[in-house]
């Protein structure tokens, strides 16, 4: 290189990006110590409200490593776009000739590395681990044939000017600040932005949201998953378990999950109390980011997959026969520990309280609040008050989060709690049998989910109950005259022929609104 000096782009979108493109400083602050060249940090300001300040960002840069930090000015960017920051790096590169320039390797990184590479007519290495000085050259560390290799690669003879992505997760920032750490502002409002593409809306990263570097449960699923299907396996155990998805590089390259999932040297290093590592062979570029886990549970069906070298526990299986199974446990358990949680009558505020497991089960399904309140019959303030463990829901709610999970109530439920279950099922039954207005449709049903009654209510005249709620669901069909159905405190006109499925926990109300005797079919589903 005939410049030595060294580029990093920083990435303003959030702090997480940012922190990559401080981890990639620092390794050009080691390689510019060997060049004899200096270091700096390329931003590019944009108007979003997400986005960093420039000036607290160069400041940061500077305590890192960073000899200069350039910031690259538009009066018309207003939010990131790959086409219009590379041509402004583009600009810049041509005005300060650095010998190399480093992008961090997320989605924004790869584009702008192949984009500004090909206007600069420039060489570019893409996904490289590790960088090295030899003799004059640079010479990258870089994944090949699915992670089973790691090729090492470097620029063309005589080559003036380079371009790669880094992974940023195998390297830390500098500890020694840039000398003399200015940061220096270039207009290029007079550059054209390239026209054709507008921004329609963007929504900023949910904050507080777990990273897979910081879960406790991480279940990491590799090439022996098969296909994107089999990988699904793996998200759907990850959210039994209220965890987070990993990968090794093979899943990645194949587009079954993103790359910010992907684990080892070529990725991130996690941490768990318990990390699952399913259908993984156990390659060295894999382990090296699992090693620090707590437990390791390996499952693999070839009983001499290095994996086992490294593993507490070893399941010797096709992981697509075992992960199902293993699932439906895993779903009972949670349940158990919910079903001890609620009996408790000592709130725990602890990650393994009552509403933080909710929580972690609701984020594992990718739900909202609102998605879960729908599938529960609750409103988004009541799972609010649930998951801070403000409010203790009725063993109900727990009956109906499990049927939203796709869980029989009876596997995770102790005897006697199913007896009780039974007794007050048989209770109800026999109220309702007893009473002049319910005719029985299903005889000595009084242990079973499912019964059915026939109803009649006298002409303009209210039902009298046996109970106003109760457990499970409930389906009205009226056969004959109008019924009214209010359903706490909303009423619903029912004509013959016309049905309602709701709650039972609703406080519900019949009337008849005709001249006639009213019909209607009634059957009760109760957990």
């Amino acid at each position: 290189m005939s410049n030595h000096d060294i580029w990093v782009f920083g990435d303003l979108r959030n702090d997480r990006f940012f922190e990559y493109s401080l981890n990639v400083l620092g390794k050009a602050k080691e390689l510019s110590g060997q060049t004899g060249g200096k270091t700096a940090m390329v931003l590019v300001p944009g108007k979003n409200q997400e986005c960093l300040l420039w000036e607290e960002a160069a400041d940061r840069c500077s305590r890192c490593g960073a000899d200069y930090v350039y910031v690259l000015q538009h009066k018309d960017l207003d939010a990131p776009r790959a086409d219009a920051m590379a041509l402004m790096i583009c600009r810049a590169v041509s005005d300060k000739q650095p010998g190399l320039v480093f992008f961090p390797m997320t989605q924004l990184g790869r584009e702008l590395a192949a984009r500004t590479s090909r206007m600069q007519d420039a060489g570019l290495i893409a996904d490289c681990v590790d960088m090295a000085m030899e003799d004059g050259l640079m010479v990258a560390t870089c994944p090949s044939w699915g992670g089973r290799i790691m090729a090492r690669i470097t620029f063309a003879e005589g080559t003036t000017l380079g371009f790669a992505t880094v992974a940023p997760h195998g390297f830390s920032p500098s500890d020694q600040p840039g000398d003399p750490g200015t940061a220096e502002e270039l207009d290029y409002s007079q550059l054209a932005l390239p026209k054709g593409l507008k921004l329609l809306s963007y929504e900023p990263e949910e904050a507080g949201v777990k990273r897979l570097e910081e879960a406790e449960t991480v279940v990491v699923g590799g090439a022996g998953m098969g296909s994107a299907d089999g990988f699904g396996l793996v998200r759907e155990l990850a959210a039994a378990l209220g965890g987070q998805v990993g990968a090794t590089r093979p899943p990645v390259l194949s587009h079954w999950v993103e790359e910010e999932r992907l684990i080892g040297q070529t990725g991130k290093t996690v941490r768990p109390r318990l990390l699952v590592s399913a259908a993984t062979s156990g390659a060295v570029q894999y382990t090296a980011g699992i090693a620090e886990s707590g437990l390791i549970v390996a499952i693999n069906r070839d009983a001499k997959a290095p994996i086992f070298e490294i593993a507490n526990i070893g399941v010797e299986a096709d992981a697509k026969a075992f992960l199902p199974v293993f699932t439906a446990k895993a779903k009972k358990a949670v349940m158990r520990k919910l079903a001890d949680d609620l009996a408790c009558t000592v709130v725990d505020v602890s990650d393994s309280s009552f509403g933080a497991t909710i929580k972690k089960l609701r984020e594992g399904h990718d739900w909202t609040r609102e998605a879960l309140a729908q599938a529960t019959g609750q409103t988004p303030e009541f799972i609010a008050s649930v998951e801070s463990d403000e409010l203790s829901p009725s063993v109900s709610f727990l009956l109906r989060l499990a049927r939203a999970l796709g869980i029989d109530p009876g596997t995770f439920l102790r005897d006697e709690e199913k007896s009780a279950i039974r007794d007050q099922r048989a209770k109800a039954y026999a109220k309702r049998t007893q009473s002049y207005s319910y005719e029985v449709l299903t005889p000595d049903a009084e242990n079973e989910h499912l019964r059915a009654f026939m109803i009649t209510i006298e002409s303009r005249k209210d039902h009298k109950p046996v109970e106003y709620k109760h457990e499970g669901e409930e389906f009205v069909f009226v056969l004959d005259g109008d019924l009214e159905l209010t359903l706490d405190s909303r009423p619903h006109v029912l004509k013959p022929g016309e049905s309602k499925r709701f709650n039972s926990e609703i406080p519900h109300k019949l009337k008849s609104l005709s001249d006639m005797e009213t019909r209607c079919l009634v059957v009760l589903y109760t957990p």
